[in-house]
């Protein structure tokens, strides 16, 4: 084998005692997840909002975002339920490039994956501790997310990775949302494929054992936009589009239709700032249509402390080291522009 096994990393429970949450954070953890249930269920018409970084690259940075997010958060709770982004996987197309906190923990750095899984952890832990945010982070490799499966809101499944047999099947067997993207050719089937998967139970192998999951619910599409044949980006966030996705919600008879549009990516054409733009065309569509204001349930928004990105290495607190984000003024403005439009 062209392999080289360096070590052996400790199992979940062993990382979880050493970074254990106190019974206040579970508590709070628990109290999130029911509100979070309870808006795809349709209990509560509050907007979510996943929003934060393109990758969590740093925790400084990360947690001076949070602090901010936390004010903004408490202004806007009657109306927008805030899910702070905190990815620390990086999916590379090619394989190339920074792959996340979790590979490094330190970007400038040689990959630690063991350090990168107990960084991970206490980014999460003092996410929850420090300002009580539950966080996203991608599906990115299913079988390392033990290690913060008790600390989780939310998870996505990303575009070149819905497709996956085993990303499907884990997704079954998790209790908070999963977030299906359609895949970066645009073939909606796909993500409903996935959906379905998700949504039922299966017999499968997972971390060595032959587990069995009873299928989850709260399984849902994510619309990120597209690349078509001739490599130019395609919108998906349209009426026309939301209609499409919310009849063919219907025709599989799935359980809590829903969706999440994603501002950034091949929805914006990788245009940053063209997100805030992209958000009101969603609430425009949601006031024209309840069938649609009951369909999307959030938006899913790249921003940091500082607008654009950087290299690696290149000193800007707070800007990203991957794809471009919104800066700290335009978010502020963003979110307390949403929360006047529902």
């Amino acid at each position: 084998m062209n392999m080289e096994f360096t070590r052996k990393l400790p199992i979940p429970m062993d990382i979880k005692e050493k970074i254990p949450l106190t019974a206040n954070m579970t508590g709070t953890f628990w109290q999130r997840r029911k509100e979070i249930a309870d808006i795809f269920e349709g209990k509560d018409d509050r907007f979510i909002l996943i929003i934060g970084p393109c990758s969590a690259d740093s925790h400084e940075p990360v947690l001076e975002y949070l602090s901010r997010l936390a004010v903004i958060s408490e202004k806007v709770k009657d109306k927008i339920f805030i899910i702070p982004r905190i990815y620390t996987n990086k999916p590379r197309t090619t394989g190339e490039g920074y792959k996340g906190m979790l590979h490094q923990p330190n970007p400038e750095d040689r990959p630690d994956m063991l350090q990168g899984i107990i960084s991970i952890r206490q980014l999460h832990f003092s996410a929850l501790s420090d300002y009580g945010f539950t966080c996203a982070d991608e599906l990115l490799y299913p079988e390392n997310h033990r290690y913060i499966s008790d600390i989780l809101a939310y998870v996505a499944v990303g575009a070149r990775s819905v497709e996956n047999q085993q990303h499907r099947l884990v997704a079954s067997g998790l209790d908070i949302p999963v977030g299906m993207k359609n895949p970066t050719g645009g073939d909606k089937s796909v993500m409903f494929n996935a959906i379905t998967a998700a949504q039922h139970p299966h017999t499968f192998l997972y971390r060595g054992w032959e587990v069995h999951s009873t299928g989850n619910k709260y399984s849902h599409a994510i619309l990120r936009g597209y690349t078509d044949f001739a490599g130019k980006y395609v919108s998906n966030y349209h009426y026309e589009d939301l209609l499409e996705v919310n009849d063919m919600y219907a025709k599989r008879e799935l359980l809590n239709p829903s969706v999440i549009v994603d501002c950034n990516h091949a929805n914006s054409g990788k245009k940053y700032y063209e997100q805030p733009r992209i958000a009101k065309d969603v609430l425009h569509s949601i006031r024209k249509n309840p069938d649609i204001r009951k369909l999307v349930k959030g938006l899913m928004i790249e921003s940091y402390l500082v607008e654009g990105c950087q290299k690696v290495g290149g000193g800007v607190f707070g800007q990203s080291i991957t794809d471009a984000c919104l800066g700290w003024e335009d978010t502020e403005k963003l979110i307390l522009d949403i929360a006047e439009e529902l």
